[in-house]
C-alpha cells in the first residue's frame, strides 16, 4: 500500500522527469527553393533542467556541397535564428549574439560581424520553438520576422 506521502512523490518524480531536457539532437530543417540550399540547425540540450542548448547549422547545396557550423549555443532561451538570403546568393542566419554568413561558391560558412551583414536580405523564416515548445523551422508567410534587439 502506497500511502498519501508515497503516492505524491510518485507523482512528483513522473513531473520532472517530464520537465528534463533530452540529450537527443532534435532538427529543424528548410529549402531555400531559389538558391536550391537545405539548412538545418540542430538543437542540443546540455544541462538536464536548464534551457540551455548547443546549436550546429548544417547547409547543403543541389550540387553537393556540405557546410557545418557550431552557432553561438543557447544559454537561456536565445535558440532562435533568423535566416535571410541576399540577391547576391548568400545565405545569412543571425542569432541574437552572432551571424554565419554561408557562400556556396567556396562551400564555406563563416562568423562574421553584424555590421558586415549586407543590405536589403530577404527574410526567409526562422529555426525557433513553436507554441507547443518544438523545434522547427516558421516560414516568413507563416510568421513574421522577429529582429533581435541590441543589447
Amino acid at each position: 500500500m502506497i500511502g498519501s506521502w508515497g503516492r505524491g512523490s510518485l507523482l512528483g518524480c513522473i513531473g520532472l522527469l517530464n520537465g528534463c531536457n533530452s540529450d537527443v539532437p532534435v532538427s529543424a530543417v528548410t529549402q531555400v527553393a531559389p538558391a536550391g540550399f537545405i539548412v538545418t540547425v540542430t538543437r542540443i540540450a546540455t544541462h538536464p533542467f536548464l534551457s540551455r542548448f548547443n546549436l550546429v547549422l548544417t547547409v547543403s547545396t543541389a550540387g553537393g556541397c556540405t557546410a557545418t557550423s557550431d552557432l553561438f549555443p543557447d544559454t537561456g532561451g536565445v535558440s532562435r535564428r533568423n535566416l535571410y538570403l541576399a540577391s547576391s546568393g548568400l545565405l545569412y542566419v543571425v542569432g541574437q549574439f552572432d551571424v554565419r554568413r554561408f557562400d556556396p561558391e567556396p562551400c564555406l560558412i563563416e562568423l562574421i560581424e553584424f555590421r558586415s551583414v549586407e543590405d536589403r536580405l530577404k527574410f526567409i523564416g526562422s529555426f525557433d520553438i513553436d507554441r507547443t515548445g518544438q523545434w522547427v523551422f516558421q516560414r516568413a508567410n507563416t510568421r513574421e520576422e522577429r529582429p533581435f534587439e541590441p543589447l
